[in-house]
């Protein structure tokens, strides 16, 4: 009568069946879950869109106020003229 001598012992295969086990199981649940969000949806691309909107349009009013054009075209006048 033969005997089947395996390469690793008896507790080392369950351990390594085990932790086989816990990954599939993981993996399994990261899967079932789909993948993480990791940017925007269309929604929230509108609302940033707008919003960006808004800004730019305040930042336009800004600087092409009066004291705001005045102060930079004084910069500008310094800035050309000095030697």
């Amino acid at each position: 009568m033969t005997t089947l001598s395996l390469p690793v012992r008896p507790a080392s295969a369950v351990r390594v069946a085990r932790g086989l086990g816990d990954w599939l199981r993981h993996r399994y649940r990261t899967m079932a879950e789909g993948p993480p969000d990791a940017g925007m949806s269309t929604a929230e691309y509108a609302i940033g869109t707008v919003a960006a909107c808004a800004f730019a349009a305040v930042l336009y009013k800004v600087v092409t106020s009066g004291t705001v054009s005045g102060a930079l075209s004084e910069i500008l006048d310094r800035a050309l003229h000095a030697a």
